[in-house]
């Protein structure tokens, strides 16, 4: 392990990532595996880079337990693209999509599906500041629907789905790039997954999208060349240069989880990371105040608000001086947020714990 001194990185994306894996690539950086080069200066189409590529796909598919009739894909674009990506290559003109809105980056998706045909709202917390997710029974779709889409984790909001709807025949599409390789969950549950690499996976730059292979086949086939899934499933995500070095750190990082024991023990350890700091925010008598309804609270993200924005601004100011980064709420709503995503160490938690407590004492 290295002795640097390390920022307690709470940033909500680009996020920490594994030490070990970090200090793996510092390692390669210069020379990968002998190569005499940099996997950054590698060709796409070289053996070493092709060893690579398939070597992340295939961790991917073994950790999440990808059945055989999927595809995982690496494109580029982020979630953005994919929102806009989903209706263009699924939302046909005799059908409609339903959007379950549960916070901006839901509310993004919608609002890019509404450009190419009929979308509309199957559920939403907004009038309630989006502290919950909605039960089960409140989703509304009907059976010919082209696709139910949720996003699992909010970043901005600071809630999660505990438990995803069953649509039936209809498929269900999910953004989960906050919170994918985060806990186990049934893959098979959904015809679409998506997800930036930028919390979870590695650094920016990398999507991977794990898409049922039935859907491929019938999609939209009259869209440009690089906004069909089919070109990048047809060609193992090759198609054109795909972001090689970001690619190469989502397989190391997928390699720590699995020498972290895979996802149920990333799940235990983000179960006792989070609560830390949940509990100074439920013992602090309303000095710190959650924005999420504990049924719906996120693992990943941790929202909440101080008193007023002058206290709020000190306890940002003091956290900074004391080594803390990356605690302010979304420019759009403000407040505070701990990103507390799988290469958090326990560590940092234990110590935005202490600091929460000291910080109360001194100013309640």
């Amino acid at each position: 392990m290295s002795t640097n001194k390390r920022a307690y990185n709470f940033n909500a994306g680009p996020s920490a990532l594994p030490l070990e894996v970090l200090e793996r690539a510092q390692k390669e950086l210069v020379n990968y595996n002998g190569t005499g080069m940099s996997i950054m200066e590698m060709s796409h189409r070289s053996k070493e880079y092709d060893e690579v590529h398939n070597n992340a796909i295939n961790r991917l598919k073994k950790i999440l337990s990808v059945p055989d009739n999927y595809d995982v894909l690496f494109l580029q674009g982020g979630a953005s693209l994919q929102f806009t990506m989903v209706p263009m290559n699924f939302l046909t003109k005799d059908q409609t999509a339903s959007y379950v809105l549960t916070g901006s980056w839901s509310e993004k998706a919608y609002k890019e599906a509404k450009l190419f045909g009929n979308a509309v709202v199957a559920a939403s917390t907004k009038e309630n500041g989006y502290r919950n997710i909605p039960k089960l029974d409140e989703i509304q779709f009907n059976e010919n629907d082209a696709y139910v889409h949720i996003t699992s984790n909010n970043t901005i909001y600071g809630t999660q789905w505990k438990q995803f709807p069953n649509t039936g025949n209809v498929p269900l599409v999910a953004d989960m790039s906050s919170d994918i390789m985060s806990r186990p969950f049934d893959v098979s549950q959904f015809g679409i997954i998506y997800a930036g690499a930028q919390k979870n996976l590695g650094p920016s730059g990398v999507t991977v999208v794990i898409i049922r292979k039935d859907l491929i086949e019938k999609a939209n086939t009259e869209l440009p060349t690089m906004l069909k899934y089919k070109t990048h499933a047809d060609k193992n995500s090759l198609y054109n240069t795909p972001p090689t070095f970001g690619i190469y750190m989502l397989g190391e990082v997928l390699r720590w989880v699995e020498e972290q024991g895979g996802l149920e023990a990333i799940q235990k350890r983000n179960e006792e990371k989070a609560k830390y700091i949940y509990d100074v925010i439920d013992e602090s008598n309303g000095f710190y105040r959650g924005h999420a309804e504990p049924g719906s609270r996120s693992l990943m993200n941790i929202t909440f608000r101080l008193a007023d924005e002058e206290l709020e601004k000190q306890f940002l100011a003091e956290a900074k001086a004391a080594g803390f980064v990356g605690l302010n709420g979304h420019r759009s709503v403000g407040g505070c947020r701990a990103s507390t995503y799988n290469a958090v160490p326990v560590e940092a938690c234990i110590a935005l714990r202490d600091f929460m407590y000291e910080f109360q004492k001194k100013h309640q």
